[in-house]
């Protein structure tokens, strides 16, 4: 039976919000991206389809902002105490979260937004300033322990790792296994994070 959201205690602001992104989470989780409909996310969450329409018109944007809900603090990614360590334990985080309703999310909406430019560009801006975040606290704290020259740290190097795990999730499925993760960090993260800075072109 299904409850009408009328009877039920009145939910405002964040509280609401939060429930109506459990309920997409697991609307993902139980029928992925194609059978997600906004009427379905308003019932799981016990609320008003207005109330959802009100703060994310259309799905695409509201699985968009399910994907950062699910993504963790740029800021804050593993501290292990090693380049190497942190690295392979904020890819298999990564990779993890691929493997579920985030990995879901980041299909379906490729799938929505390649038609539309605009939204595009957003969803790869918004993804690339999460994972370069990440990455530059991890450089951080091997510069500020000495594993790392700050001068060896430039955007193109930061970007690698990231890039081979999309590429990975993207074109062989969302299951990124710990050999691959290892892989890029050993055969390619560590050695250009230590290698030396590159040479000024003044």
């Amino acid at each position: 039976m299904i409850s009408d959201h009328r009877t039920l205690p009145r939910r405002r602001g964040p509280v609401l919000a939060e429930a109506i992104l459990e309920a997409a989470i697991a609307e993902l989780t139980e029928g992925g991206y194609a059978n997600l409909t906004m009427e379905r996310v308003a019932i799981k969450a016990r609320a008003s389809k207005a109330s959802v329409y009100s703060r994310w018109p259309t799905r695409m944007e509201l699985v968009m902002d399910v994907f950062y809900h699910l993504m963790p603090d740029p800021t804050s990614p593993p501290d292990t105490g090693t380049l190497r360590g942190d690295l392979i334990a904020t890819f298999r985080q990564t990779a993890q979260l691929l493997a579920g309703p985030a990995g879901e999310a980041v299909r379906g909406l490729l799938g929505d937004v390649l038609p539309d430019p605009g939204r595009t560009a957003e969803v790869r801006r918004r993804s690339h300033q999460h994972g370069r975040q990440t990455m530059e606290e991890i450089a951080r704290r091997a510069v500020a322990s000495g594993e790392i020259s700050a001068d060896a740290v430039t955007p193109s190097r930061l970007e690698a790792g990231p890039a081979m795990l999309r590429y990975h999730f993207l074109s062989q499925g969302p299951q990124i296994s710990d050999e691959v993760i290892i892989a890029i960090v050993d055969e390619v993260m560590v050695p250009v994070l230590m290698a030396q800075p590159p040479a000024d072109p003044a």
